[in-house]
């Protein structure tokens, strides 16, 4: 994928007035590792030995991403912490790009990460968990350009429109095909983050980008960018998520607990609380 040098006005405006939220990624976790208590509510599934899982993040607002007083949040990490607490376990967090973070759970430097869809290459190197939520992703354009006459996203890259997306993301078949096609290949621009697909979209680089529509929605309007950026009708259709365990570093009786501690949640009505607190 490339990386592109971004206008200098539009830089400045991007960085001075939309900060991330969070530092540059690093597998270096310089914080505080946040324990999960074992003590619960819920009914217990029988606790793992010794169980202490270390877990890698991107910041991914709103499912995972370092919030006030520096405390890894989010609607993912609340069902992780859900989760755990069935389990017995503690985990430790590990901020990194999910280029990194998927090196590094091939290795076993991670033991899991979030959100994530399951394909053939990622099943060599990884366990996956039962699906836990489900992730829709959309087209987002410049406000100002009106409405784009496309229907689908094969149409909006056949015109010759360029298209952000994020390294390593996995947006399913119909995407894969156009990437790989090299017919349109070269109109696919790669970005580390969500935020650098914005930039580059208000600094005509790109002609639109792929996001979740929560997460879209969240970083355009907590960056007061929603005024230049809006969603297009184009949407890829819903598809289900998974939490990923490296197969380096945890066995399937551990991936077996989290299901059950996921079903647990589920029954116990914890899941809706925490799946209705972000969905406002």
């Amino acid at each position: 994928m490339k990386c592109f040098l971004l206008v200098v006005f539009s830089t400045v405006f991007f960085l001075v007035g939309c900060e991330p939220q969070v530092q540059p990624p690093s597998l270096t976790d310089d914080t505080e590792p946040l324990e999960i208590s074992q003590a619960s509510q819920e009914p217990q599934s029988t606790p793992l030995q010794e169980c202490r899982l270390t877990m890698g993040f991107d910041a991914w607002e709103p499912y995972q991403y370092i919030g006030v007083g520096n405390v890894v949040t989010g609607l993912d990490v609340e069902i992780v912490h859900a989760i755990a607490e069935t389990m017995g376990c503690s985990v430790t967090k590990q901020q990194a790009t999910w280029v990194e973070l998927l090196n590094a759970l091939r290795n076993g430097e991670v033991d899991f990460v979030l959100g994530a869809s399951m394909t053939e290459d990622r099943q060599q190197y990884a366990h996956f968990s039962d699906p836990y939520r489900e992730e829709r992703f959309i087209l987002y354009v410049r406000r100002y350009e009106g409405n784009l006459p496309y229907q689908t996203i094969t149409e909006f890259v056949e015109a010759g429109h360029k298209l952000g997306i994020v390294n390593e993301y996995f947006y399913g078949d119909e995407i894969t095909s156009l990437y790989t096609n090299d017919s349109y290949h070269n109109q696919f621009v790669g970005a580390i983050i969500s935020e650098m697909n914005m930039a580059r979209l208000i600094d005509e680089e790109i002609d639109g980008f792929l996001e979740d529509s929560f997460v879209g929605a969240s970083i355009l309007r907590r960056k007061g960018l929603d005024q230049f950026i809006e969603p297009h009708g184009i949407s890829l259709g819903s598809s289900e998520v998974y939490v990923m365990f490296s197969k380096e570093s945890v066995d399937e009786a551990t991936v077996q607990a989290f299901n059950q501690g996921l079903a647990e949640i589920k029954a116990s009505g914890r899941y809706q609380k925490i799946i209705e607190k972000y969905d406002h």
